[in-house]
């Protein structure tokens, strides 16, 4: 039984996250030889004051 944990920034809508969720059930269905019963996934959304790349928070860095 695959448990898959997916973070992400936050932003992501409804649907951007159905459709990734379909798309890696169907990766896991077709290379593991599991069901698309079995397969969890939770998404976790992440902001920007929790999630840092070399040592700075991503609200902390400048937008391009």
């Amino acid at each position: 039984m695959p448990w898959i944990r997916v973070d992400l920034s936050a932003g992501r809508t409804v649907e951007q996250k159905q459709k990734a969720a379909e798309a890696i059930t169907d990766a896991l269905v077709k290379f593991c030889n599991c069901t698309p019963e079995s397969v969890s996934i939770v998404f976790n959304d992440v902001t920007a004051d929790n999630w840092a790349f070399a040592g700075k928070l991503l609200s902390q860095t400048a937008k391009p």
